[in-house]
């Protein structure tokens, strides 16, 4: 059986743009968040998903988890934030290997302040690019993606 080891025209023409539109749309809203706000987008993702927690706390594993990061990575990640005041580390009382990252009231205040500035740059950079059916139709396509990642395909 021969298989085709290149993409064809179209095929190659849709993950190229893909990979372009994602890499500018990034660029653009990082850069805006790093300027507004003083933010990596690692920390901003850090700050966004434990302030959406109701006790602004999370176990470290389930944050990494989420962000599909390493055990390392998120470690490192959080050592850096802890030095910088915006987050803390908690031992797990019920599980001794577990443990736990708050966010501390300056981590708090800066994912606040934060965040009117990085919406607007998710409007103006990407959100407001779009037609109300491509706003659709792409997040039929994102919700494919997460709900059946391609490793599960």
């Amino acid at each position: 059986m021969s298989t085709n080891v290149y993409l064809a025209e179209r095929e190659a023409e849709l993950w190229l743009a893909y990979r372009r539109m994602n890499r500018v749309v990034q660029a653009a809203i990082n850069a805006d968040l790093m300027n507004d706000s003083g933010l990596s987008e690692s920390d901003y993702d850090v700050l966004s998903n434990l302030s959406a927690e109701g006790n602004d706390r999370m176990r470290i594993l389930d944050l990494g988890s989420r962000l599909q990061w390493s055990k390392s990575r998120i470690s490192n990640h959080l050592t850096r934030m802890e030095k910088r005041g915006l987050v803390t580390r908690e031992a797990c009382d019920t599980d001794g290997r577990g443990a736990f990252v708050q966010l501390t009231s300056d981590g708090r205040q800066t994912i606040v302040d934060a965040a009117p500035s990085h919406v607007r740059s998710v409007r103006n950079n990407f959100l407001d690019h779009l037609t109300e059916q491509q706003r659709r139709e792409l997040l039929e396509i994102a919700r494919h993606f997460v709900d059946q990642p391609p490793s599960a395909l």
